[in-house]
């Protein structure tokens, strides 16, 4: 009596869709799930997690992310994602490499404060702190380093 229990439920094989509007926005896979239930409910996924991102338009995958470990806040509609973290936009074919980086459901939009490495097809970038679209279509990285392509007239004013 008056200790507090918190309850989990837990799953295992998970595969899960995310559309909005009947759409197809993702689908998730992971071997193991754990949702907390308790003031501040939150899901984990302890083993890894999968997650393909589709294109409204064509219905097709247009960018993978992987990560060996997630976790979703719930009442805030962010996952935070660490370990190994990689997102590949599938039709550019660049390729982002972090230890940490947060997914705003919300915004539908990734962001980490922590060291990024990005690989494209002529270059390899590094930098600290990032924004991107979950596709990966467009990413603005906070503090680039690496070689960069400079157009012939100069870089923007």
């Amino acid at each position: 009596m008056g200790k507090k229990q918190l309850s989990t439920e837990t799953a295992k094989g998970v595969e899960s869709f995310y559309s909005i509007g009947g759409i197809l926005k993702a689908r998730l896979t992971a071997p193991n799930m754990i949702r907390h239930l308790q003031d501040s409910s939150y899901v984990e996924f302890p083993n890894s997690l999968h997650v393909d991102f589709y294109n409204d338009t064509t219905k097709q995958i247009e960018s993978r992310l992987d990560a060996l470990y997630g976790k979703y806040r719930e009442y805030e509609q962010k996952i935070f994602l660490k370990d190994s973290v990689v997102s590949i936009n599938i039709t550019k074919g660049d390729t982002l490499h972090c230890d940490e980086l947060w997914w705003d459901r919300n915004t539908q939009s990734f962001y980490t404060d922590k060291k990024v490495r990005i690989n494209t097809k002529d270059k390899i970038i590094y930098g600290t702190g990032m924004k991107a679209a979950q596709n990966f279509s467009w990413y603005v990285i906070d503090h680039p380093r690496g070689s960069l392509l400079v157009p012939e007239n100069g870089l923007p004013k």
